[in-house]
């Protein structure tokens, strides 16, 4: 998605720039680890392996800098360390910028489930921004000796998913020096299967050495931190039910999953479940072995969503009317027709008399009164009919939106696939959200391109 207009949590577009092109990343500041790591068969019957081990366990060092320390001193022992699976997340000071912040993340919300050791089970998240994809990015990748091999990437219509690899490092006209890079190493596609990804018809996959690889992305609640903090996951299953209910709750709150669910700052929890995970053995075989898979949580009454948005909207509309009542700019600044005030009881309400500018049923309002005392309906003056009624308490019609996009030259199908993706199918239906949409059009007035590369985006890129 090279050179893409992308928006992150509402934020306004962002053009290309000499440092700013490329895939949008959110930086991490830290790593939860989603296991630990054991000794090999081969290691543990190593005293020196063992004893560096359990010394580097017992200081809460990084597995990483344990299994260097053993290769060091045990050359020997090429891959000394290998992952277990374990019911608990790893928070080691080593993994941090600020190793405060591991012992601030256990004091915080670990617990001690009778073995006498304080783990981390359960821990709440927000997410930093309402795309899946930018919170829980993944790949399928091999890996070389000191740096990443191979690794998937899709073409930016998202349809075609291609091999990438580092390609060659340029020479000079002599072909003894290195030509300085600007931006990093450049990527190619693989020449191999014509550089396109595979699984089936790749070596490297079918070796285990090219495998799923995905993190998430998060803050947690009560950290103080600048930096975002990860939680690595190979699990096809753990992240293809993350992303089920990440599309869940952004189909309730209006395409967001960023920050806290409701008002009562309820947020995501990640923890572990034990499930029998299927898998093909190398006979071709269907077994199923038990596992404990990381499981994202959105402990919240889903059906509370769906009356929060409507009660939001609601709050909006009456929000402005009761505004304008206030300081005295409505009616009399506005001479459209309004709607009564959403949930308000017909008796709150008096009709007016067509054709009886400013007197209602058996009322007569002295010109010189102040305007909250004017009756909440009124007749409009002739000629004043158009622009007032967009206005009002119906606001802009559905034509009227395609039609404003319709001048920067988008086609009304695929900005209404645009509009339903971005605001929900609903807003054809709630005036809020149709004037949303209109407002949001006009604002690229002075920018039609803007317009038209952010809904290519939206549609297009992360589709």
């Amino acid at each position: 998605m090279t050179d893409a207009v992308v928006t992150i949590n509402g934020a306004k577009p962002t053009l290309p720039t000499l440092l700013g092109q490329g895939t949008v990343r959110i930086p991490a500041g830290g790593k939860i680890r989603a296991g630990i790591k054991v000794l090999t068969k081969k290691a543990a019957e190593h005293p020196k392996a063992k004893e560096i081990y359990e010394r580097g366990v017992a200081a809460n060092h990084s597995f990483e800098a344990i299994e260097r320390a053993i290769s060091e001193a045990v050359p020997e022992l090429k891959t000394p360390l290998i992952p277990k699976n374990v019911p608990w997340f790893t928070v080691r000071p080593d993994d941090f910028p600020n190793p405060e912040i591991a012992k601030e993340i256990l004091t915080a919300y670990g617990e001690d489930r009778g073995d006498g050791t304080k783990r981390l089970y359960r821990f709440p998240v927000v997410f930093p921004a309402d795309m899946w994809q930018a919170v829980m990015p993944h790949e399928l990748i091999a890996w070389g000796t000191n740096e990443k091999k191979f690794w998937s990437e899709y073409a930016p219509d998202g349809r075609v998913r291609y091999c990438k690899c580092y390609a060659p490092v340029p020479m000079d006209h002599t072909g003894k020096r290195a030509i300085r890079i600007f931006g990093g190493r450049k990527t190619t596609l693989r020449q191999e299967n014509g550089g396109l990804c595979d699984p089936e018809l790749c070596r490297e996959y079918q070796n285990r050495q090219c495998n799923l690889s995905g993190r998430f992305i998060f803050f947690i609640p009560g950290i103080k931190s600048i930096g975002a903090f990860e939680l690595h996951t190979n699990s096809f299953y753990a992240m293809n039910a993350a992303i089920q209910k990440f599309e869940t709750i952004a189909f309730m709150r209006g395409g967001r999953i960023s920050g806290f669910l409701d008002g009562k700052r309820t947020s995501f929890f990640i923890t572990k479940k034990l499930k029998d995970v299927p898998h093909i053995d190398e006979a071709g075989r269907a077994v199923r072995v038990a596992h404990w898979i990381i499981e994202l949580e959105a402990p919240i009454d889903v059906t509370a969503l769906l009356r929060a948005n409507e009660e939001d909207e609601t709050a909006i509309v009456n929000g402005d009317q009761a505004a304008r009542m206030l300081e005295g700019t409505w009616p009399g600044g506005e001479t459209g027709v309004d709607e009564p005030l959403i949930g308000a009881a017909a008796s709150e309400v008096s009709p007016a008399r067509e054709g009886n500018e400013g007197e209602t049923q058996g009322t007569s309002i002295q010109a010189n009164e102040p305007h909250a005392a004017t009756p909440r309906a009124q007749s409009a003056p002739a000629g004043e009919t158009g622009p007032a009624k967009s206005e009002g308490g119906n606001g802009p019609s559905v034509e009227q939106v395609i039609n404003a996009a319709a001048e920067f030259g988008i086609d009304g199908a695929r900005y209404a696939a645009y509009a339903a993706k971005r605001w929900g199918p609903g807003w054809k239906i709630n005036a809020a959200g149709r004037r949303r949409a209109l407002a949001e059009i006009e604002s690229f007035r002075d920018d039609p391109d803007g317009l038209t590369d952010k809904i290519n985006a939206e549609i297009d890129v992360f589709a």
